[in-house]
């Protein structure tokens, strides 16, 4: 609050001019920007930089993609002792894709000073914002915009894929795996495309099922799609479903409890999502994960933004040699010579000696 002196006349005046010293006493001891922060919430540090984002409809807790995002806007807040809530980190989730728009307009006008948008199915939304609102800064996952307000995050899914499709052709034992994918977008294409590749570098003869349910936050359907790829004998399903791979999870955990001595294997996407599978401690059906560094690229652009390096404009690409995408621990589920294997591919990659595509070659 500024102060103002100025000579007072009128006894009305001497009386608002009372209560705003009353205000004002102690206020004015502290520093401005001290003043501010404390009124709207923030941490009471002076160099408070405030970080949120917006979910696709696959939800906060879908276990995979915006979870991971979410872990990394929390991630930030901590390192830099801010609190959930305005001035400091927080999401908004959004049900339907109706609510996008809504939602980051909403985060702007609660003024945070960089506001993600998680997902390749919030594009247009993001474009329309950041167009209304060039004074802010935007991030967006899984999509560009042409804006220099806008930062674009991008991964190599497909390289990541790739060595996922090496393990699970590798561990089938029918010679059957399957790729079951959300809606059917590039960024999901380029899933299916690497596993597609890796599992026929070690496997030409593999046969391979895939499925788009056409959903990120279907659990049922993903059940239905498991059910049906592995009563016709598939034993590894590899899913970039988001939340409507919870269902396959639950196929294959029920597949097992049925039959202990079932090869049925389900690998993970985005996180680690080593706990999914589990069935009691000596029982789990996740062979791997394929991870995407989300929660990372949203630490580091957050860090570059509050620093006065946001690279507004810009597309940065995350890939095997940036560390943006790997293989979760397989906790022994997957043997030593079959990871020997999967390493040598994984440094060829990274090497530029294997070119990844990022469709499926018909």
């Amino acid at each position: 609050m500024k102060k103002r002196k100025f000579g007072l006349v009128l006894s009305s005046v001497l009386a608002a001019s009372a209560i705003l010293g009353a205000c004002g006493t102690k206020d004015e001891e502290k520093p401005a920007k001290e003043n501010e922060n404390a009124s709207s919430g923030e941490s009471n540090k002076e160099d408070a930089f405030s970080v949120a984002m917006v979910t696709d409809v696959g939800g906060v807790d879908d276990k995979s993609f915006n979870q991971s995002a979410w872990e990394g806007v929390q991630t930030f807040g901590k390192e830099h002792n801010l609190k959930k809530g305005d001035g400091g980190f927080d999401y908004l989730q959004s049900k339907t894709d109706a609510d996008y728009e809504t939602n980051l307009n909403s985060l702007i006008r609660r003024n945070f000073d960089l506001v993600y948008g998680i997902g390749f199915m919030m594009a247009d939304a993001v474009e329309a914002i950041a167009s209304d609102n060039p004074e802010k800064h935007f991030a967006l996952i899984d999509a560009e915009v042409k804006a220099d307000n806008v930062v674009n995050v991008l991964f190599k899914e497909q390289e990541g894929a790739f060595l996922a499709g090496v393990a699970a052709a590798k561990m089938s034992k029918s010679g059957k795996i399957g790729f079951v994918g959300g809606v059917d977008i590039p960024v999901i294409n380029r899933f299916e495309a690497g596993f597609v590749e890796g599992a026929k570098a070690v496997n030409p003869k593999i046969e391979i099922q895939s499925k788009y349910t056409g959903a990120f936050d279907k659990a049922d359907l993903g059940k239905i799609t498991a059910n049906s790829m592995y009563s016709s004998g598939v034993d590894v399903i590899f899913h970039a479903a988001g939340a409507t791979g919870n269902g396959v999870f639950s196929e294959a955990k029920e597949r097992k409890k049925k039959d202990p001595n079932a090869n049925v294997w389900v690998i993970g996407v985005d996180a680690d999502q080593y706990a999914e599978g589990k069935i009691d401690d000596k029982t789990n059906v996740t062979l791997t994960s394929m991870l995407k560094g989300v929660n990372t690229a949203v630490v580091d652009i957050s860090n570059k933004a509050k620093n006065g390096e946001f690279p507004g404009g810009k597309t940065l690409t995350y890939g095997l040699a940036e560390d943006g995408v790997k293989l979760a621990d397989s906790r022994g589920a997957i043997p030593e010579d079959v990871q020997a294997i999967i390493n040598e591919y994984k440094e060829k990659i990274a090497k530029g000696e294997i070119k990844v595509p990022e469709k499926v070659k018909k």
